[in-house]
Order: structure tokens, then sequence, then C-alpha cells
């Protein structure tokens, strides 16, 4: 114990002293949140949609009304000829153009289906394709009034068969994108935070030439791991509240789940972390090398792989089986069940067990090199 005592006792000196690393394990995290709760939404609202109403007619007007009366779509411009439309798509000022052919009202008139065009810019596919799914709706409720009112000015009841859906919905009822990304966000920002900051820890004994006399001190390979990462865990659960707060300051998200089991699962993810951080330094020569390979490993794993962007249903076969190996996937999971769901712990099994497994794979491997390295 005394031996891990002076280890623990010198990483902290080191962080205190490299304002650096302190800022990179508390402040930064906590900023990034801000950015990227602000700057990711999945939310497609604010569509910008230029108008050539070519029929100028008292029906086209009031259908024109109706699309623009909801927080989907802004009118841009009003175009007068057909050529401007492909100019404003591909300038990029519009994202798509809503055409209203001649002859529109004589249709509607006759009770003969009026066709509506819908120029959309699919440079976006998501966007695109959410757009269209608007138009879709909004012409099939248009089409539904339009219906009505004849009925009405023929004297007879209006009668439609309708099927009516009334949805609940869980965990997040005002389908803010926020509090699905903010649990996320906790993930990617631990695990980069937490890896890049071990990666570095025994790579700048080397480059010091300290390492060589703590191997031939009394100190074991076990010891000097769990002196340099347990004061980044400390580190790393007050990052975590930190960013919870932020959460609920800023974005209402609520821990709805228990923090006993919420502080559990963190401590289990930030063991596997910082594991695989001292890995990385045992494995690594220079600084700048550790700090590469730290990127590497943690972000694009964290951003691409973990779920917490890209569905992994959705993803081929041998990339889901990578997924497999990578820490954020069973953490980002386990949280937002815990944090939006208010999981129990037989939900989140799987997740901690497969935290675990990674935690001690890496840190024996990393406690095996921890020598060699020396």
């Amino acid at each position: 114990m005394k031996r891990f005592a002076a280890i623990f006792k010198k990483e902290f000196r080191q962080i205190r002293r490299d304002p650096l690393s302190l800022g990179l394990l508390l402040f930064i995290p906590a900023f990034l949140l801000v950015l990227y709760g602000y700057a990711l939404s999945f939310d497609v609202k604010h569509i910008r949609v230029a108008v050539l109403d070519l029929d100028r007619t008292r029906e086209s007007r009031e259908f024109l009304d109706r699309v623009f009366q909801n927080p989907y779509f802004d009118r841009a411009m009003t175009l007068a000829r057909l050529p401007e439309a492909d100019r404003e798509l591909d300038r990029g000022r519009v994202r798509a153009v809503l055409v209203v052919p001649r002859g529109y009202a004589r249709q509607l008139a006759r009770g003969e289906t009026a066709s509506l065009q819908v120029l959309v810019d699919a440079a976006d596919a998501n966007t695109a394709t959410t757009a269209i799914g608007y138009f879709d709706a909004l012409a099939a409720r248009a089409g539904q009034a339009l219906r009505i009112e004849a009925m009405y000015r023929a004297g007879v009841e209006p009668v439609l068969p309708t099927v009516a859906l009334e949805p609940r919905i869980w965990f997040n009822p005002e389908l803010e994108s926020a509090r699905f990304l903010v649990p996320g966000l906790i993930g990617l920002l631990l695990m980069l935070s937490a890896v890049i900051a071990t990666s570095l820890s025994i790579v700048r004994e080397k480059e010091r030439g300290t390492i060589e006399q703590m191997m031939v001190s009394p100190i074991k390979a076990e010891e000097l791991i769990l002196g340099k990462t347990i004061p980044y865990i400390l580190i790393g659960l007050l990052t975590t509240a930190m960013i919870l707060l932020l959460g609920y300051a800023l974005f209402g998200v609520v821990v709805k789940g228990s923090f006993l089991l919420l502080l559990v699962t963190t401590l289990v993810f930030l063991f596997a972390a910082l594991g695989l951080g001292v890995l990385i330094s045992a494995l690594t020569r220079t600084q700048q090398m550790a700090f590469q390979v730290a990127i590497l490993v943690s972000l694009l794993p964290s951003l691409i792989l973990s779920g917490f962007i890209f569905p992994i249903k959705n993803m081929p076969g041998p990339i889901q089986a990578l997924t497999h190996i990578v820490v954020p996937r069973y953490f980002v999971s386990a949280l937002r069940k815990i944090v939006l769901k208010a999981a129990p712990l037989d939900d989140i099994r799987f997740e901690l067990l497969a935290m675990l497994a990674l935690g001690i794979l890496y840190n024996l491997v990393a406690a095996a090199n921890t020598r060699k390295a020396a």
C-alpha cells in the first residue's frame, strides 16, 4: 500500500503541475458537451423552400398557406419562372422548390386529382427524405380538407372513414435530440479524455528517464498501473458529474435511473478506458506517438462504432463484429438505458460484463508490457 500510495501521490502532483492535462480532463469535455449538444441535432426543421405558383388562384394560395403553417418549412422566396428553380437549387439557397402548375384550381373544381411538383436537393439524403415525407403528409391533409369542403358545398354531411393514431411517447416525450445525444456525448468525451490522459502518463516517465528508476525499485507493474490510473478515475467521476449537471441545466436531461447504478457503470467504463490508455502508453515511446495512437483508437471508434450517432444494426456484419471491442459501445447503451429509461441492473448486465472483460484484458496486457517497455 505504501508503494501504491507513493505512485498515487506522485501522479496527482504531476497532474496538478500540468494545467494542460487537467484542462483536458475537466474543462474540455464540458466545453465540447456545450458545443456538440447545440450543434448536433437529428431534428429536420426550417427547410428553406422556394415557391413557384403558376396557377395564381385563391385555391393555390390557400394550399401554400397550409404548407408553411408549421416549423418544418420556411418560405424563402417566390419564383416567377421554372428556370429560376434550377438556379436557386444549384446555388444552394433553397433545399426544395414547390411548383403549383397551371390549372390547379380547375382540376380541383372538376373533382380531379391535382398534381403538384416538388424539386428537392438530395445532396443531403436524410434532409431530402424527411422533406418529402413532410410534403406527402401535408398534401394528404390538404386533400382531405378539400374533400370535406366540397361535401359541405354540395349539401352533403361529410362522413369520411379515418384511422386515428394515438401515440404514447415514452422516455423522450418532447422528441428532443439532445436527450438522446447527451448520454452518448458523455461516453465519447470520457473515452477521449481518459485514454489520451493516461496514454501520456507512462510515456512521460520514459521521456524523462524516470521509468528505469521505478522498474529497479520494489514497485510492481500492477502497483504502477493502479497508482497511475486511480487519480484519473477520480477526475473522470468529477468530469461525469460536471457533464450531467450541464446536461440538466442546458438541455433538461434528467437521470431517471439509479445514481448508484450510474456510478458503478461509470467506474467500470473508466476501468476499461484507462486500461486502454495505459496499454497505449506501455507500447509507445514518445508522447507525440502516444497522443496520435490515443486519438486514433478513441475518437473515431467512439464516434462511428459506438452507436452514438449511427445505429449499429444498420452496419454491415463485419463492422458490427468489430464494434464488440469498442468500449463506448457498451457504455453509451448502458448510459441511455439508465438516464432515459431508469433501467435496473438486469437490463445492463451484459454491458457491464463486456466492459469489465475488456478492462481486465487491457490492464493485463498493459501490465505485461510495462516492464518490457522499460
